[in-house]
């Protein structure tokens, strides 16, 4: 057995592991061990000193400290840490976000009212039905908006109205601009429903969700 054969063998040894195969052939190789330690002084040096490492990491194994649950507790303060910050941003974006949608129902009603009130002033019945008509629709989904302002969590069920009411807005106003029956500077107001689409969409994503839960 040559020295590279043996220090394989001594270390599988030194690690509770058969040399080779077992049976016979296990016991004929620790048999070849040991005749080449006696044989060879480079082997039982080096397997001197693989002892004294092995005794001297057990050792310093048993005398370290069992960190496993300080670990465990500082990745958990750290996820909940996480959370809380991401907690603190998704509140501070709702509110930005409720502020934007009241705003914007705000000014629609503040369109909308003197709208259902001068329509009194017109001699055309069919344009005094139509004006009262349409403003009391946009007083209805301003109040919509303001409410899911004040209830974010509702928020989501107006996205739909919301964007349908946006889009048929956009294709009408177009078609009408495109045939000459408007000009654009008097469809500029539309916009409004348009960015009242827009901010109730962000509201309903930013919708309250509980932390997730810090697992053991």
């Amino acid at each position: 057995m040559d020295c590279d054969t043996a220090r394989i063998a001594l270390s599988a040894i030194l690690d509770g592991e058969p040399p080779i195969a077992s049976g016979e052939a296990h016991q004929e190789a620790l048999t070849a061990v040991q005749a080449h330690l006696r044989s060879c002084a480079g082997c039982a040096t080096w397997h001197q000193e693989a002892v004294r490492l092995r005794d001297l990491t057990l050792e310093t194994a048993a005398d370290a400290p069992d960190l496993t649950a300080r670990v465990l507790s500082a990745v958990r303060d750290d996820n909940a840490s996480r959370d809380v910050y991401a907690e603190s941003l998704q509140a501070g974006r709702r509110r930005i976000l409720r502020v934007a949608v009241a705003v914007a129902a705000v000014v629609q009603l503040a369109l909308a009212v003197p709208a259902l009130l001068t329509a009194a002033g017109l001699t055309d019945f069919v344009a005094v039905h139509t004006s009262r008509e349409m403003a009391s629709f946009d007083i209805a989904v301003a109040v919509g908006f303001l409410l899911a302002a004040v209830r974010p969590e509702r928020a989501k069920a107006f996205v739909p109205v919301a964007v349908v009411l946006a889009a048929c807005l956009l294709f009408s106003s177009s078609l009408d601009v495109a045939q000459g029956m408007t000009v654009m500077a008097d469809e500029t107001g539309h916009m409004v429903a348009c960015v009242q689409a827009g901010l109730l969409w962000l509201l309903g994503r930013t919708g309250v969700r509980s932390p997730r839960p810090v697992t053991a």
